[in-house]
């Protein structure tokens, strides 16, 4: 499992930047190609990321490149230029159904295989951003083994449908769901929205936890001061994971004497907290926190 706690916009255009996100202990670095760049910077943006690939050292962040939609005549020239220089993964905006999917993965094999890359080595992460992808989460999931992740994209997505986007995002709350519930179905991980009010650290707080109790794996960040803050929200407590280790043993223990359900602290447990004991360790591991369990 890949930690992706907190995924940091980068534009793609501004080497000093990149260069300022690795040093921030991110989980992933996205470098922008689409909205974070000006239309006559993209060519600009393309060299810049090429550089940051080829010469810096990430150390333990993803290396993410976000490019063009589909709509811009641009994503084919983006995948070509950026795909020989091996990101880790790459974003895929505004997509709309699994034929969007199907035709970036098509081209993806062909550049790794001209490139003599291992096959699907490149993942795929994709944003949920407009009402018809919301409408056809199942198929888009299903659509390539190489998808990692969705992201859901809560701004273009109020745009969409012409929502007016609040502050407690309630007008959100169905299609925020339906991502993290369609990624949860396919095995997949959800990244959450961004807070733009990034100087709002309380409220930055409440809606990091908010999503983390929702299912979210991580959140997208747009300035370097929401890191922490994002990446301590998803990041299991020792006494979370204290409990968890506790209720697995006792788990084991008590399979070993025929037992199935059982009790710890008047509290009932059984196939279900156990399944969250053992998801709430396995990010607690991608996180880097049981070393020394």
């Amino acid at each position: 499992m890949i930690s992706r706690r907190a995924m940091l916009y980068m534009p793609g255009d501004d080497l000093h930047k990149i260069q300022k996100a690795i040093t921030l202990g991110v989980d992933s670095i996205c470098m922008d190609l689409e909205d974070g760049v000006a239309l006559n910077r993209k060519e600009a943006a393309r060299q810049t990321i090429i550089e940051a690939l080829d010469s810096l050292n990430f150390g333990k962040a993803e290396r993410l490149v976000r490019f063009n939609s589909m709509r811009s005549g641009l994503w084919r020239q983006d995948i070509e230029a950026i795909t020989p220089h091996r990101p880790d993964g790459i974003v895929f905006p505004k997509c709309t159904d699994s034929a969007e999917v199907v035709e970036v993965c098509e081209l993806l094999n062909k550049v790794e295989k001209r490139c003599g890359i291992p096959a699907k080595e490149i993942g795929l992460i994709v944003l949920i951003e407009t009402a018809l992808a919301v409408v056809n989460l199942p198929r888009i999931c299903q659509a390539d083994e190489r998808l990692q992740a969705l992201i859901f994209g809560a701004e273009d997505l109020a745009g969409d449908i012409g929502a007016v986007r609040t502050r407690d995002a309630h007008e959100m709350f169905y299609a925020r769901s339906a991502v993290v519930l369609h990624a949860s179905a396919f095995g997949l991980q959800a990244i959450d929205m961004v807070c733009n009010d990034y100087k709002d650290i309380e409220h930055l707080e409440r809606e990091s936890r908010q999503g983390a109790e929702m299912g979210f794996s991580g959140k997208q960040v747009i300035h370097p001061f929401q890191v922490p803050v994002v990446q301590e929200a998803y990041t299991p407590n020792e006494e979370s994971i204290s409990s968890a280790i506790f209720i697995l043993r006792t788990f084991n223990e008590q399979q070993l004497n025929g037992v199935g359900a059982f009790s710890i602290d008047g509290k009932m447990v059984d196939m279900p907290v156990v399944k969250t004991a053992e998801r709430l360790l396995e990010r607690a591991r991608a996180a880097g926190k049981t070393e020394n369990r």
